[in-house]
């Protein structure tokens, strides 16, 4: 089997509920039962589409002095992927170390001449689970990190990769919504440490030393863990992660998802918090999705969402790609992690966990502003769908498992 099972046990029972996400059991139970260490003294941003999250992200790949490491999902032709691959190999023409880290799958619209500049320049350029006779099963595992760190001091991740549909300010269909997220602090270590996770897979080399594990200075006063899963380190671990945030909800849950196909357990967790009296909004893509079948799948299993009282809306302008979780204002967790098996089960994912009130405050107005745009689902709504479009859902939902 091409990798569409780990043959490793699921989790198969409920969380219990032992803490609210305001408890310091909770912090203790995210940073030593799953771990890593939540770190603190780290400053995040917030970087809203394109025309703000690719130029920070340029900017910082040009000041690089030492190092850069580059892990995504998608990279396509067109015009942004030209400005990375330049950006990269100018530095590693001024003799910056630069290893970049693709998905085969994720990457297959490459433009050959864009790795070519950068293999020229001197860049490190490999591209995960690429295929072979001898590791054919491995073609359904993918590495859907997106993290880049600069001098081991300056971090980023998010949702976005790097293809034209990302630019723009999400003002058309042809403009996605996306959150990124740039990091400073004891955190980017943590980053670093996915990034090289991946990169000892991909190459069997393993890049240590201050140049890129430097002692790192208090940035802020934000704390934060940088969380990674993989079906060969544990792949229910992210899903766990998940079913551990929503159970300690105490006043409200606060769901972005691009792919929103939950399974059995995560929709118990989300009923329960629900029946206790938490107040559950999520935003998922509406007719401008990307993946037809996904959102098919993805209404098929709304019922008991909606029947318990979530709030599931759909976004109008385009695409929306984010992938924000935020648990009683406290807590958010952000990153490449879809709400579905395939991101719990199957892929390579990372997602930056930030334990602050006031950060999390902020990542609920930029939540309440995509609602603004977005149309809520009812419960009479979705009952009254017409019986080919259950169908259809219903037969998508069968193969959520692989979405």
């Amino acid at each position: 089997m091409l990798n569409f099972a780990t043959g490793e046990k699921k989790i198969e029972h409920s969380v219990e509920r032992l803490y609210s996400a305001a408890d310091p059991a909770f912090g203790r139970a995210m940073g030593v039962l799953l771990g890593p260490a939540i770190l603190h003294d780290n400053r995040f941003e917030a970087l809203l589409n394109g025309d703000r999250i690719f130029p920070a992200m340029l900017t910082a790949i040009r000041d690089a002095t030492k190092t850069i490491t580059f892990e995504s999902y998608i990279y396509w032709s067109d015009a942004i992927g030209k400005a990375f691959a330049e950006a990269l190999a100018e530095r590693a023409r001024a003799g910056v170390k630069v290893h970049v880290l693709l998905d085969w799958v994720g990457s297959n619209k490459m433009d050959p001449t864009h790795l070519a500049v950068m293999e020229a320049a001197g860049v490190e350029v490999r591209k995960f689970h690429k295929p072979d006779c001898y590791s054919l099963a491995r073609m359904n595992n993918r590495t859907h990190r997106k993290v880049l760190v600069v001098d081991g001091k300056v971090g980023f991740t998010g949702g976005v990769g790097i293809a034209g549909l990302w630019t723009g300010n999400a003002q058309d269909p042809q403009h996605w919504r996306d959150t990124h997220f740039r990091a400073e602090g004891p955190v980017v270590a943590q980053m670093q440490a996915v990034f090289l996770d991946n990169w000892i897979k991909a190459t069997g080399a393993v890049l240590h030393g201050d140049d890129y594990f430097p002692a790192l200075r208090e940035a802020g006063d934000e704390a934060a863990q940088m969380f990674s899963s993989s079906p060969s380190g544990g792949s229910d671990s992210m899903h766990l992660m998940y079913l551990l945030a929503i159970s300690a909800a105490h006043h409200s849950i606060h769901l972005s998802s691009a792919y929103f196909v939950p399974d059995a357990l995560s929709t118990r967790a989300l009923v329960d918090a629900l029946e206790r009296g938490v107040t559950v909004a999520i935003i998922v893509p509406g007719k401008h999705s990307d993946a037809a079948i996904v959102r098919r799948a993805s209404r098929a299993r709304w019922g008991a969402l909606l029947a318990a009282g979530a709030e599931i809306h759909e976004y109008q302008p385009t695409m929306y790609h984010c992938k924000v979780l935020i648990v009683d204002g406290l807590m958010v967790s952000v990153g490449s992690t879809n709400f579905d098996t395939r991101s719990f089960r199957l892929n390579d994912e990372a997602n930056l966990n930030i334990y602050a009130a006031d950060f999390a405050r902020r990542q609920i107005e930029v939540f309440n502003a995509d609602l603004s745009q977005s149309r809520q689902i009812s419960l009479h709504a979705w009952q009254r769908r017409p019986l080919a479009e259950k169908f259809l859902e219903h037969a998508a939902s069968l193969v959520g498992a692989q979405l």
